[in-house]
């Protein structure tokens, strides 16, 4: 009964939402809708679908990290709204010298523990070897953004446009666009019993290998953040020196909020063409 009674609360605050407030029914004010995100949200027509991010702070070196690799694996075999990015640290052959804005953001005055994993940028992700279901429940039917991008490379330039459209008023919101190369065959150190248990796994396939960010890695700000409005940015780059395959590159854009909360996020390969993931 009070989950019938929640929904029919719930469908009549929607219908509450947009209204006009002109004879001729030509002016819409919009209302936002209280969305909360959650995983069994019904979905609302003209809002995104919700995904979630997974930054994984790790190293070859670090025989805890392959718990986390494995952990992401399970994510993604449990959810198709999850866009992971491994950020490596240490004496480690993909090494992301550019550290320092994300390390100061998360481990404030100290020295980068690893494995460290961030959901959505600023949640911690607890027991990330088991706890699959945390990150599962950050992804929703709803959001009051989406992403679409689309990219070109060529011999030497890498095409990137991001969009950004809004199905409710923002403010204060940032983008973030990183570049990752998949496919990079290294060994990984192994304290765990996935993966047979083998240590260091010689031939291990790293992907989603954070190389640049094409935007400050703590945003850019977004300006056209209102309801119905949406925002695009272009970048016109050299391939990134560090990019061993320029076939295996891919892209992640995500929003963030003034308190570094991604609000949405979303993955690309390259030469793909995306449309909103918006619900009809």
């Amino acid at each position: 009964m009070n989950i019938i009674m929640k929904k029919s609360a719930y469908f009549g605050y929607l219908i509450l939402t947009i209204f006009f407030t002109s004879c001729s029914d030509t002016t819409m004010v919009y209302s936002p809708i209280d969305i909360q995100g959650n995983i069994d949200e019904p979905a609302v027509s003209g809002f995104f679908t919700k995904q979630v991010l997974i930054e994984d702070y790790t190293g070859t070196w670090c025989g805890n990290c392959s718990k986390v690799a494995y952990a992401i694996e399970k994510v993604k075999e449990e959810t198709d709204r999850s866009v992971s990015v491994a950020i490596h640290n240490g004496n480690d052959p993909f090494n992301f010298a550019e550290i320092q804005p994300l390390q100061d953001l998360i481990s404030p005055n100290t020295q980068l523990a690893l494995p460290q994993v961030r959901l959505n940028r600023t949640v911690v992700w607890t027991f990330p070897d088991i706890n699959t279901q945390q990150a599962v429940n950050l992804t929703s039917n709803n959001s009051g953004l989406g992403l679409a991008m689309n990219s070109e490379v060529t011999d030497e330039l890498l095409k990137l446009t991001v969009k950004v459209k809004f199905a409710q008023n923002y403010s204060n919101l940032k983008l973030v666009v990183y570049v990752l190369e998949n496919h990079l065959i290294y060994r990984q150190a192994n304290y765990s019993n996935y993966y047979n248990g083998v240590t260091p796994i010689l031939d291990f396939e790293h992907n989603h290998v954070l190389r640049t960010s094409l935007t400050n890695l703590l945003g850019n700000p977004l300006t056209n953040t209102n309801y119905n409005q949406t925002e695009t940015v272009n970048f016109s780059v050299p391939i990134p020196a560090n990019i061993s395959v320029k076939n295996n590159m891919s892209f992640v854009a995500f929003v963030i909020d003034e308190n570094n909360n991604v609000l949405n996020v979303r993955a690309a390969e390259r030469n793909e063409a995306q449309v909103f993931q918006q619900n009809p």
